[in-house]
């Protein structure tokens, strides 16, 4: 296979274009789907060398030449000098920490993030002897206070889900690194196009490329990103003996996506800022949250971070009566738990995303039973705000 000239001076669009593009004999300009377990060689010595580690594939569990593009790619856009492509969001997150844990490690993670990475921290790592603490991601103090002399790794989402809180990532990034620590950040909610965490020190960031970088609820994945000590001395080793593998046919669906990330979230961001603003406006609406509206608790620093508010907007109804009364009564947007779609969404993270949280931990993050989060999409922004009126009005 040939590979595309690459130039150091391509900017983010171009990149996403054409970053990472491999091409067979045939030249094919739509990047090739590789639906192969193994391959080839063409005597021996050539496997021999392979398995030794010289250039080429050799079973698909350990690389493809779709699923590397995508990775190429994708590295490419978050600024990353490695990335790995796995079957999923959660699949990247547990890889993360179970590649490079031991007994006796301590981590610190921020308590709003997604219920699922909750589970992971408090449920998971406990069984071998490894150790959390959550804090408050807002509170510096916090970071700074739960750091241990074990303290392996400090976890946080920023944007966070779903309360779309943010984390000062230099300012935590600064904490971890003088504790001889590493910086996880999940990057899902803004994606590479919003937000690049490893220019603010960030060490790794992991995506559910299920969402934003797929762009339309197609196809599951995850990446994992981060610089070259940590894919070979924890990584590398551990995905190709555990297996958690993106499939060939949805490193395709995602790399096609990246061509059209940047614009897709503009039109995400535009879309979701007007709903924002109308929302904000309605007598049955109590707060709303949106990262880049100025009454945001971290507006500034979202601002300073991002280079839009995301196309998330979450907000508070009365009650969880209220709540599902205003569900059952949308007519446009679809009551589903994803998010990142091209169709707007809309979940009530109480009874769903956050549900095994117990009530007092939903209500210290600030998840109300009439919070509802709206993930919006790529619809004309007046008949979304026209479908969140007349719903509004049935509750």
């Amino acid at each position: 296979m040939a590979t595309k000239k690459k130039s150091g001076k391509w900017r983010a669009q171009t990149l996403a274009v054409r970053g990472g593009q491999l091409r067979s004999e045939f030249q094919e300009t739509s990047e090739g789907l590789f639906l192969t377990t193994g391959y080839a060689y063409d005597s021996p010595e050539e496997a021999e060398a392979r398995f030794k580690g010289a250039d080429g594939f050799t079973y698909t569990r350990y690389g493809n030449p779709t699923t590397a593009m995508f990775e190429a790619r994708i590295a490419a856009l978050e600024g990353a000098p490695h990335a790995r492509a796995t079957a999923s969001g959660m699949a990247a997150v547990t890889a993360t920490f179970l590649s490079s844990l031991r007994t006796g490690d301590h981590v610190v993670g921020a308590k709003a993030m997604f219920g699922a990475c909750r589970y992971v921290i408090e449920e998971v790592l406990p069984r071998f002897g490894i150790t959390g603490t959550l804090v408050d991601g807002e509170d510096i103090e916090q970071w700074a206070h739960a750091m241990r002399p074990e303290t392996k790794l400090l976890f946080l989402e920023t944007p966070a889900n779903p309360t779309l809180a943010i984390v000062d990532l230099k300012a935590v990034a600064d904490i971890a690194h003088r504790g001889g620590a590493r910086l996880i950040v999940d990057n899902a909610f803004a994606s590479p196009a919003l937000q690049r965490p490893m220019e603010f020190g960030a060490d790794i960031v992991v995506h559910s490329s299920t969402k934003y970088i797929d762009g339309q609820g197609r196809a599951l994945g995850g990446v994992i990103l981060c610089k070259e000590d940590f894919l070979k001395d924890h990584l590398q080793i551990f995905l190709r003996n555990t297996g958690p593998s993106m499939s060939p046919f949805n490193a395709w669906v995602h790399l096609k996506s990246l061509e059209t990330l940047a614009l897709r979230m503009k039109a995400h961001c535009a879309n979701a800022a007007k709903i924002a603003d109308f929302l904000a406006g309605q007598k049955k609406v109590s707060r709303v949250l949106y990262p880049f509206r100025k009454d945001h608790p971290q507006h500034e620093l979202a601002r300073a971070q991002m280079s839009g508010g995301g196309g998330v907007v979450t907000f508070e109804v009365k009650d969880k009566h209220a709540a599902f009364r205003l569900e059952q009564a949308l007519q446009l947007i679809d009551i589903s738990n994803n998010l990142g779609d091209a169709k707007s969404l809309m979940t009530h993270p109480a009874t769903t995303t956050h549900q095994r949280l117990s009530p007092e931990a939903r209500a210290a993050l600030g998840i109300s039973d009439g919070m509802v989060r709206l993930s919006v999409g790529l619809e004309d922004a007046d008949d979304l705000c026209e479908d969140l009126g007349q719903a509004l009005a049935a509750t």
